[in-house]
């Protein structure tokens, strides 16, 4: 890696492997899964082979790797067998779900087997503290049948068709992070993995021993099942409010992250980026605005807030289809929209610490065109630093600058694994030793 921002690759740990290996490889799975099972279509390895590095100007400049073929396994119990057949032919596998919020690690760095796990997509139980379901199952779909057994999740993520193994494999926060932390902070509960290995089987693992699997990128071991947690349904109300100026919204916002019960979401906006959202009647032009999941018994002490702090309340809305889509506009996604409204122009990083609120205009003069999109976290504020994208040492340059701010940095342009690193490598030296797993994630 050469700066704090790009990751540069090389040669070490490409697999040795060539076009017979995955000749030999595609016959293997055409005996196991049939025909529909594999594919070597140019249109299916281009889909296999995208992720979010679209949101990246650095990445999308880059070749981060193409498939070779891709798999589509159905029933959980034939994910080992895949896994041995790669194996024993020294093809590597890159796992994906819907590949919505990755930035280039679910992309085959050194080609090989993509194994596509959106196929098994089944919900197998809910208690009053767990839903259980493979791990193609979306997100969203979790979230209904919490909701219509009286609980909801813990958290999800912002992109809401995310399938579960997906957002423990790559993600790390979303709806409901205000109360509960992130993804790899006790909301796994138990998981079924299989490691890249010859002997390759399910194996279940609980509670302390399921975490290191957690936001790994699939580097060691390929999420087949997994169990979250859940907890009583609260009642949420959807809260919009719209203030003068970008600084009295994130005031407002901070004061706002205090209320009890805590809000299961908080995002806030400066007028353009507003602007570049889709059209609603709660986002006033020229207006900055505050949205967030509120629970009903503090819906009062909120409006009274946001009134104090000079805003004005647009819209209160209810039920779980306005609480998921308040959701999909929270995190990545304004920056998402923003770019899809000036294509080309925008590149972001993402940022942490009081400094964003207290220091806000410095912060936002960082980067040229800088604008931030503010979501209240566990204990912390973050979001997205936005600016216009001249080259990758104008990015690289703004990072020092943020830090001696207070700013903590966390770049999205690259592709490693970058949580934890040196015990996840660890992890798989035993689970993966022959490094078939999602290669090219190390440093």
């Amino acid at each position: 890696m050469t700066s704090p921002v790009i990751a540069v690759g090389t040669d070490d740990g490409r697999p040795d492997f060539g076009p017979g290996d995955v000749d030999a490889l595609a016959d293997d799975l055409l005996a196991l899964l049939g025909p529909r099972g594999i594919s070597t279509l140019p249109r299916a390895l281009e889909r296999a082979g995208r992720d979010g590095s679209g949101m990246s100007p650095i990445l999308s400049a880059q070749d981060l790797g193409t498939p070779d073929l891709v798999c589509y396994p159905r029933t959980a119990e034939v994910v080992p067998a895949i896994v041995r057949a790669a194996v024993a032919r020294g093809v590597p596998i890159t796992t994906r779900g819907k590949g919505t919020g990755n930035y280039g690690q679910v992309i085959p760095r050194f080609g090989g087997l993509v194994l596509d796990m959106t196929s098994l997509n089944g919900i197998h139980e809910i208690t009053d503290q767990t839903i259980t379901a493979q791990a193609g199952a979306r997100m969203i779909n979790l979230e209904q049948t919490a909701w219509g057994s009286g609980s909801q999740l813990w958290m999800y993520p912002s992109t809401v068709q995310s399938t579960l193994g997906g957002f423990l494999g790559g993600g790390s926060a979303g709806t409901g992070t205000i109360v509960h932390g992130r993804n790899h902070e006790g909301f796994v509960t138990a998981l079924d993995v299989v490691y890249g290995t010859e002997d390759a089987e399910l194996v279940h693992l609980e509670g302390a021993d399921a975490q290191p699997f957690v936001h790994t990128y699939g580097v060691a071991g390929v999420i087949v099942n997994a169990s979250v947690r859940v907890e009583p349904l609260q009642e949420w109300r959807c809260l919009y409010a719209s203030f003068g100026s970008t600084r009295e919204a994130f005031d407002a916002a901070h004061r706002l992250s205090s209320v009890e019960p805590r809000p299961r979401l908080l995002s806030a906006d400066g007028p353009t980026i507003i602007e570049a959202l889709p059209a609603d009647p709660a986002f006033v032009r020229g207006r900055a605005n505050v949205r967030g999941i509120i629970d009903a018994r503090a819906l009062e002490e909120s409006t009274d807030l946001i009134a104090r702090a000079g805003g004005r309340v647009e819209a209160v809305r209810e039920g779980i289809a306005e609480t998921i889509k308040l959701s999909t506009l929270s995190y990545n996604h304004p920056t998402w929209w923003l770019q899809k409204s000036q294509p080309d122009r925008w590149f972001h990083m993402e940022v942490r610490g009081d400094a964003l609120v207290t220091r806000l205009e410095e912060v936002e003069k960082v980067y040229e065109g800088g604008m931030l999109h503010l979501e209240v976290g566990h204990g912390m504020m973050f979001g997205m630093l936005n600016g216009i994208y001249r080259n990758p040492q104008q990015v690289i340059d703004g990072v020092a600058a943020l830090e001696e701010l207070g700013v903590g940095v966390h770049s999205p342009h690259q592709w490693y694994v970058d949580l934890d690193a040196e015990r996840v490598q660890a992890l798989a030296a035993r689970t993966d030793p022959k490094g078939l797993l999602n290669p090219g994630r190390w440093m």
